[in-house]
């Protein structure tokens, strides 16, 4: 296929929410931290702004040429971190300040997040819906998957779905055997892959 990629700056901040609100409306995690789907509409892009915020000051920010898909990722070093990660309390207080889920999963998967080794954190990633199944999110990831195998560097990430679990399993994931339990809500799926040599 062969798409094109640019690394996102600030000013293209907008689109990238823009792309991951629409990606994840329907994501089963972000239908559990905001049931109502009105609701939902109104302050998802807000919650969402805080990782590609993130992502824009601590890592980077892949877009797809044509801006159907983008990636969000983060490196992280090896070593528990020293103080605690004001993230998932940013998340709450920016987008639904009555809203516990919105803090919670990120304490939650934060909980389990591995840190004995370096590694590349694909916090997120989102296709347009009316691209998906297209195979653009898989070389979207590919192309950083590449540059960890040349480095020795391994990857980690969370599936929100069954279904997504299954699309990362192909790109050389494995699921770390222990998912995040979302109270009353849909598991989520810690999974590791580590660098594959050529």
């Amino acid at each position: 296929m062969g798409i094109r990629i640019q690394q996102a700056e600030q000013r293209d901040r907008e689109l990238v929410v823009a792309v991951m609100e629409e990606a994840f409306h329907h994501d089963p995690v972000s239908g559990w931290v905001f049931p109502d789907e009105a609701h939902r509409r109104a302050v998802h892009g807000r919650f969402l702004g805080v990782f590609v915020d993130v992502a824009l000051a601590e890592g980077r920010i892949d877009i797809a040429e044509d801006g159907a898909a983008v990636a969000l990722w983060l490196p992280v070093p090896a070593g528990a971190p020293e103080e605690e990660d004001p993230t998932p309390a940013l998340m709450r207080r920016t987008a639904d300040p009555d809203n516990e889920r919105c803090e919670l999963v990120g304490r939650l998967t934060g909980a389990v997040h591995p840190h004995d080794r370096a590694h590349a954190y694909l916090l997120m990633i989102g296709v347009s819906p009316d691209r998906q199944g297209e195979g653009i999110g898989a070389e979207l990831i590919g192309a950083e998957l590449e540059r960890c195998d040349r480095e020795g560097l391994p990857a980690y990430l969370e599936a929100s779905s069954a279904r997504s679990r299954v699309l990362y399993e192909r790109l050389g994931f494995r699921f770390l055997g222990r998912a995040v339990e979302l109270p009353d809500g849909p598991p989520m799926y810690p999974m590791w892959r580590e660098p594959q040599a050529g």
